[in-house]
């Protein structure tokens, strides 16, 4: 769990991200900079292709920035480490591991006590709504539950950032919106600071402080929303303007409307 409320602070200082091809460097990101304060909650949205995952993993320390700069708070970012945990949408699992087993494995390099580690585990799952079912398997699960341990697996060993990556893209609307509720919960517990790829709009504006709208490839940030707009938030109650900022965002997803940034 992340006590300090400054901890957390991701930099991301006029990063470019290429790649190789038989022809010549595709550019994956074009020059970008944001800062993500601690314990935020922002919304990263744009169409395929434009770099939102790309710069997720950057962050992760999976891919390193051809330009610029990484940090988090103040040093750089090299590689992976335990402050910033990353979930996907295919959930992750190990199929050989109970979801008690998967929550403990995320602490094993923690080096802590067997029974330490199992408690933390137990209470984590417990966290997610997942107590009776930490003796299943992954595919004893549903794919809500299974995201579920992944978020457990995740938060237990108290990332400072928690970068998501279309969780919930593969999930049925109805399960969508219980894991939206579950997802809000233990954020507002822990307040890692997270960035949420997303496709969905409606996704972005129901959950983050603030959305960040990018580019056609080659990516840049494009328009930024803070979203003031008491949670839990709904279309229906959240007055005119969050419709707007809907209805603008569309807007600018759209090809022709691609926008330099105001």
């Amino acid at each position: 769990m992340t006590d300090q409320p400054n901890v957390g602070r991701v930099g991301i200082d006029d990063v470019v991200i290429r790649f190789p091809s038989k022809q010549a460097e595709t550019t994956a990101l074009d020059r970008t900079s944001l800062t993500l304060e601690p314990g935020t909650f922002t919304a990263l949205i744009g169409p395929s292709g434009c770099g939102k995952s790309t710069l997720m993993n950057a962050i992760a320390g999976f891919v390193a920035p051809s330009e610029g700069r990484l940090s988090l708070d103040g040093a750089p970012i090299t590689g992976p480490s335990n402050d910033v945990g990353v979930i996907f949408q295919q959930y992750a699992l190990f199929p050989w591991f109970t979801a008690l087993g998967n929550v403990r494995f995320g602490l094993k390099q923690m080096g802590l006590p067997k029974a330490e580690e199992i408690g933390r585990a137990r209470a984590a799952l417990e966290e997610v709504g997942l107590s009776a079912h930490a003796d299943k398997f992954p595919q004893q699960l549903s794919g809500g539950m299974k995201q579920r341990v992944a978020i457990a697996r995740t938060f237990v060993v108290g990332p400072k950032v928690l970068l998501m990556d279309e969780p919930f893209g593969a999930l049925d609307a109805q399960t969508r919106v219980s894991m939206h509720s579950l997802l809000m919960g233990v954020w507002q517990k822990h307040r890692a600071t997270v960035l949420f790829v997303t496709h969905d709009v409606d996704e972005a504006l129901l959950l983050a402080d603030d959305v960040r709208v990018m580019s056609q490839a080659p990516g840049r940030m494009i328009r930024h929303y803070a979203l003031t707009q008491q949670r839990p938030r709904a279309f229906s109650r959240s007055g005119p303007e969050l419709l707007e900022i809907r209805e603008e965002i569309l807007g600018l997803l759209r090809p022709e409307d691609d926008l330099i940034a105001t």
